[in-house]
């Protein structure tokens, strides 16, 4: 049957149009952003995901930022320690001599204190953006290091903690601690040194608790081995501090060395026998760190402009490069990791951007074949409307 009131034909070839021009809309849209899903209504659960995992992007290029901000950070602490390890090194080339007697020990001296303030130059200017590692202000710093989302979609921040080194000068206190029968103790008796013979070198050395406080350190080196003992609240509270401080020394000596024996003179308050058991010389060494001190402020007990001042310093100065050595490989190790972190958050956030694409980006290729086949679609149904729509008037032929 035809009807001029109802033209299926045109009605059907209309909704083919439309349908033509819906997706050709969406093609265009395509092209014009690069995505196939770019926004909820495309996707809705491929636009949610992609746009958690970008904005965990936003947050790893803030990461990163801190990475770099945290390595730069830890590498002008470690140059400075590495330069102070240097800087004590040569005062060590001063030290030995000094040793010698036909020197002249008050130039020599000179040398050393030029490069005492040297190292202290290097401690206050070892900062970056405000912040100091080693001039002992700065205990710890965090530094971001990433962004952690678990299966419940939980988001936690991670920290590398970098540990500040005290490698300071100042704040040098004397306690006048050593005296001995047979070694050399150094200015204000904070330093002590000596070398004992093989086999029956022996020396009295003596602790005295003049000035000392809970805190204080005691270091010794016997030969490369070293040995330490914290003087406690305790030891200093006790009415014979001497004795309690040489007692415990003599544990840690006798715990931390080989061929080396230490006898307790309980007659003698704070005398210690020190005898070498060994087959060859030992030298032996001894260094009081007060606990107001830098890490480095035993560097103000170092004095050669003596003959004992010289012998003292020659150990000391062992203590404290072995500081100043701990103190550049503690930095190197964790500026090596902060460097892998960043090289590894650079490539997360590639990987991110990769999987982002996948799921959002569009084919261009396949879009491009799209838009052509939809155009020549679009041509034919535009013809097929215009077809459907002359129809009624082949109904004029019936009333001629």
């Amino acid at each position: 049957m035809s009807s001029i009131l109802t033209n299926n034909s045109a009605m059907v070839a209309l909704q083919t149009l439309k349908g033509i021009n819906k997706n050709l809309a969406m093609t265009s849209n395509e092209i014009s952003t690069g995505k196939s899903v770019s926004s909820a209504k495309d996707n809705s659960a491929v636009w949610a995901i992609s746009k958690v995992m970008e904005s965990d992007v936003k947050g790893f290029k803030a990461i990163s930022d801190s990475l770099s901000l945290g390595e730069a950070s830890v590498s002008v602490a470690r140059n400075a320690s590495e330069s102070i390890t240097d800087l004590l090194t040569d005062m060590k080339g001063k030290i030995v001599a000094a040793q010698e007697d036909n020197v002249d020990r008050g130039k020599i001296n000179d040398d050393v204190t030029a490069l005492k303030e040297q190292i202290a130059s290097v401690v206050s200017a070892a900062q970056f953006n405000g912040l100091n590692l080693v001039d002992g202000n700065t205990a710890s710093a965090n530094i971001l290091s990433s962004l952690d989302r678990d299966n419940s979609g939980a988001v936690s921040s991670s920290s590398i903690t970098v540990t500040g080194q005290d490698l300071s000068t100042g704040a040098y206190a004397a306690r006048n601690v050593f005296a001995s029968a047979n070694g050399v103790a150094g200015a204000a008796g904070d330093t002590y040194g000596m070398s004992l013979d093989a086999t029956t070198g022996d020396d009295t050395l003596t602790i005295s608790d003049t000035d000392l406080i809970a805190g204080d350190k005691i270091s010794m080196r016997f030969g490369d081995v070293d040995i330490s003992y914290t003087v406690t609240a305790e030891d200093v509270a006790s009415t014979t501090t001497a004795d309690v401080v040489a007692v415990g020394l003599k544990a840690a000596i006798e715990a931390g060395t080989e061929g080396v024996t230490v006898d307790y003179d309980a007659g003698t308050p704070g005398d210690i026998v020190i005898t070498n058991t060994n087959a060859t010389d030992m030298a032996v060494s001894g260094q009081v760190t007060n606990v107001g001190a830098g890490g480095l402020g035993a560097l103000s007990a170092i004095d050669v402009s003596s003959a004992g001042g010289a012998t003292a310093a020659l150990g000391s100065i062992e203590t404290l490069i072995d500081t100043a050595i701990d103190a550049s490989a503690a930095f190197g190790s964790v500026e090596g990791r902060i460097s892998t972190q960043a090289d590894f958050i650079s490539n997360l956030s590639d990987s991110l951007k990769s999987g982002i694409g996948a799921m959002v980006d569009a084919d261009m290729e396949e879009v491009s074949a799209r838009l052509q086949a939809l155009q020549t679609q679009q041509q034919l149904g535009v013809q097929s409307l215009s077809i459907a729509n002359q129809a009624p008037q082949t109904l004029l032929s019936l009333f001629r």
